[in-house]
């Protein structure tokens, strides 16, 4: 495994911190450039936002999007705490992200493999690779603690 996905990952889970933080769901991206060099990153904020598309890689593609004054992306790599969505995997598609780099897999949600695997769909016509576990324990911890907490909230 290499160090340089552990360090951007960290840079993930710290966004995904934020969200927790302000009771979204603990999510969290960052975008890498080619050259190592971080272009945005987000973390969840669906509810704060009031707008479902306000995921963390949704606001970091758009970010990332401004920065490069383009709406396509070739050559970076998108880090996020748990496999992305339908959504989020079809905005990658089509913002032409190389690499798509997550820790824990979403076996109710994910795009990437688990539930739908649009990166090898072979309908489409830009290929997104697929890199998954990176610091899987802690980007999973994350949620299960997140929906446990939820979970043992007295209602009000």
């Amino acid at each position: 495994m290499s160090n340089a996905y552990e360090t951007h990952m960290l840079t993930a889970i710290a966004e995904a911190e934020k969200a927790r933080k302000i009771n979204e769901v603990p999510i969290g991206a960052a975008i890498i450039s080619s050259d190592g060099i971080i272009l945005a990153k987000s973390y969840n904020q669906v509810i704060t936002r009031k707008d479902p598309t306000a995921h963390a890689e949704i606001l970091a593609l758009r970010q990332a999007c401004r920065i490069a004054g383009n709406y396509r992306l070739p050559g970076t790599t998108l880090y996020v705490t748990v496999e992305p969505c339908l959504m989020c995997m079809g905005a990658v598609v089509h913002a032409r992200v190389k690499y798509v780099v997550f820790g824990a897999h979403d076996l109710k949600w994910g795009a990437a493999g688990s539930l739908y695997n649009l990166p090898a769909d072979s309908r489409l016509n830009h290929r997104v690779e697929v890199v998954s576990g990176i610091l899987e324990r802690p980007c999973r911890q994350l949620m299960q603690d997140f929906f446990r907490s939820l979970r043992n909230q007295s209602p009000i």
